[in-house]
């Protein structure tokens, strides 16, 4: 597992409302809030994600605005506060397990529209069960497994400043209005492009580079640390800079590609890409292996809970120790899963294949819950590859099916899909609903309460995404371009979706890839049950191996650029504790924590500033329909060097913001 940096907020630090004090947390104007950001926020993440292929996390921006809103208020703090971001971020997320999926309905012709009833089951109860299955998962993953959680914790650094008003809300204002720039420049006004990347052809094979000019990204590498970033690079690189020119030489260049940096795209997107999905299976196995003790542990404390409520001892449990009871988990999700079910039952028409569908609907909903979970605890929710583990799900769904139904089955393909959705909806809302805790656990929230308004959210958001994605289809068509709309938005997740389901059943899949990723994440998990072994700092967890080798690899460089900031700026201060004299170490000590802290504040504005115009840029976008609304100067996105010298101007910031305090101390 992953250390702890020292300076660094960890799960043993004391939370920051004490567990004795009480303070108000569900209200009236917390609820009315979180409800109508969990609706904005669903509908503007619907539409980036059709249109982009990716949604923006709204925890953070969440958090900010609720500040900003609460404040006119005469009374509000920083729980309530919590409450709202917890209920807002749940919308993006269930619109990014919705918008990933269940469009490959429609590109599968097994719809014509998306019917609101079914729509919203999918997303409500897969949503609902995502929060269930996190809360034994929460003791697991938050309070014995020392994971960082990257935005819960930089959503609870935003949340204490905002509370004291300290000093350090100048380093969050001023790196949200250096992100707010980043994406108001590059995606709203299309200044230059966000992607700086080369390729050429070498002989029969391609080269490639690129890095993701992000702020934000930056910002998490900086929160997760070099070991992390350096884990999230290797998978990158092993994919872009090893498989994909093996790939070229062997298989050859797609004829369909317009340049080497198109077929290197290709390559990723309809191959390579199986190597992260097969070392997620394997990783997301050995996840749920390596935390079953723990996870065990975070169950029996949950019926412990409970009995002592009943028998009107719980004054015993800590009020920030405080979960759902079990009990109630248990009967919430056979509630959950019997409307769907019935669904499932109305679309095929076979009570066999139905049982069968939800019987795997649950257990890889468990499983790909605690692994989005356990992810979203290494990269942050922004860049959990929920898509992956959907992938997974579908591959598993598919062969299964075609086991019941056969390779020619006109319904198989859409089954599979609904079983993806519900999984999909599920994983995201765990993701996002684990860094909400880890929020909750560093500001001293109750987390049976912030459970409480995750499901707030997820219902809230599962009543419009159905109006939403209609409106959309009738708009822009969404995947396959018609007479009537000519250039519809991508979905490129949901056609990625609809691809594998037909491709189990109909042939095509790239299994060979897909095992080499298996043996892969096989090998990495001996390298890190060997250092672990020999009690070594740095550590291989597969999951982020894992990720690496799926993301695009300019997301991988961006956020190993921010790892190497934290480096040197902890480097920088090794070497003035080795030089300072013994009475300036006391002093020196205080500098480097202020240092940690104010870095994580600038990391942190740097991803809300970012998110937050993501988010507003949806509204002009939608309303025009067409995404260079803005760009009153043209489209330059073709140009780099702009956002290359920017950013480099902002890691310059970055750098010294935090290592600041020290070169105060010693001069240096």
């Amino acid at each position: 597992m992953p250390q702890d940096d020292p300076g660094r907020p960890n799960a043993t630090e004391a939370p920051y409302v004490p567990a004795s004090t009480s303070l108000p947390e569900i209200t009236v104007k917390a609820v009315v809030l979180g409800v109508l950001l969990s609706i904005t926020l669903a509908g503007a993440n619907a539409y980036l994600g059709l249109f982009a292929g990716m949604t923006v996390s709204a925890s953070i921006p969440a958090a900010v605005i609720s500040m900003a809103i609460l404040r006119l208020f005469r009374e509000s703090n920083i729980l309530e506060n919590n409450i709202v971001q917890t209920a807002a971020s749940a919308g993006e997320s269930l619109a990014a397990g919705v918008i990933f999926t269940i469009p490959a309905m429609i590109i599968l012709g097994a719809w014509t529209e998306f019917n609101y009833l079914e729509t919203t089951l999918i997303a409500a109860l897969g949503g609902t069960m995502g929060v269930l299955f996190t809360i034994p998962l929460r003791r697991a993953l938050i309070v014995d497994t020392p994971l960082r959680f990257p935005e819960g914790v930089a959503t609870a650094e935003v949340l204490k400043v905002g509370d004291t008003g300290g000093a350090g809300i100048k380093y969050i204002v001023w790196a949200s209005l250096i992100g707010a720039a980043f994406k108001f420049g590059d995606t709203g006004l299309k200044l230059w492009g966000g992607v700086f990347e080369k390729a050429r052809y070498v002989g029969g094979s391609i080269a490639y580079f690129g890095t993701n000019l992000s702020p934000a990204l930056v910002g998490v590498g900086y929160i997760v640390g070099l070991n992390i970033a350096v884990l999230i690079f290797i998978g990158g690189a092993l994919n872009w800079l090893v498989a994909i020119p093996i790939l070229a030489v062997m298989q050859g260049i797609p004829a369909e590609a317009a340049n080497a940096a198109e077929a290197a795209g290709l390559l990723w997107s309809t191959q390579t890409r199986y190597l992260g999905v097969g070392a997620m299976v394997v990783g997301g196995f050995w996840a749920l292996i390596s935390v079953r003790k723990s996870l065990l542990r975070g169950i029996s404390a949950g019926v412990e809970a409970y009995r002592r409520t009943r028998d009107g001892t719980a004054g015993a449990v800590e009020r920030t120790e405080r979960d759902a009871p079990m009990q109630w988990v248990g009967i919430a999700l056979v509630v959950s899963v019997i409307p769907l079910v019935v669904l499932f039952v109305f679309f095929t028409h076979n009570i066999g294949v139905s049982l069968l569908m939800a019987a795997v609907m649950l257990v890889a909903g468990f499983l790909f819950a605690a692994v989005a979970a356990y992810m979203a605890g290494l990269v942050g929710s922004s860049n959990n590859p929920i898509s992956g583990v959907t992938i997974a799900t579908i591959l598993t769904s598919s062969l299964l099916l075609v086991l019941l139904l056969g390779t020619q089955s006109l319904i198989g393909p859409a089954a599979a899909i609904l079983i993806g959705a519900t999984v999909a909806c599920a994983a995201a809302i765990a993701g996002d609903n684990m860094q909400d805790l880890k929020a909750g656990r560093i500001v001293g929230a109750t987390p049976y309460k912030q459970q409480i308004m995750q499901l707030v959210g997820v219902i809230a958001a599962a009543m419009v995404i159905a109006p939403v994605l209609t409106l959309l289809l009738k708009a822009y068509g969404i995947g396959i371009p018609t007479a009537g709309h000519p250039n519809p938005l991508a979905a490129p997740q949901a056609t990625l979706m609809a691809a594998v389901a037909e491709g189990v059943f109909r042939g095509g899949l790239p299994w060979g890839i897909i095992g080499v990723g298996m043996l892969g994440a096989v090998g990495v998990i001996m390298l890190d049950e060997t250092l672990k072994a020999r009690e070594s700092s740095f550590r291989t967890p597969v999951l982020a191996v894992a990720v690496g080798v799926y993301l695009p690899f300019q997301l991988s460089v961006a956020i190993f650029i921010g790892g190497l900031i934290a480096w040197a700026v902890k480097r920088h201060q090794k070497q003035a504790a080795a030089v300072a004299p013994a009475d300036q170490q006391a002093t020196l000590k205080h500098a480097a924590d202020t240092g940690d802290r104010h870095g994580l504040l600038f990391a942190a504005g740097a991803i809300t500033g970012e998110a937050l115009v993501g988010i507003l840029l949806a509204i002009p976008i939608v309303v025009a329909g067409n995404a260079n609304v803005l760009a009153f100067w043209g489209d330059h996105t073709d140009l780099n060097y702009p956002g290359i010298i920017l950013l480099a101007l902002v890691l310059f910031m970055m750098y010294r913001v935090a290592s600041g305090p020290t070169r105060e101390v010693t001069g240096r």
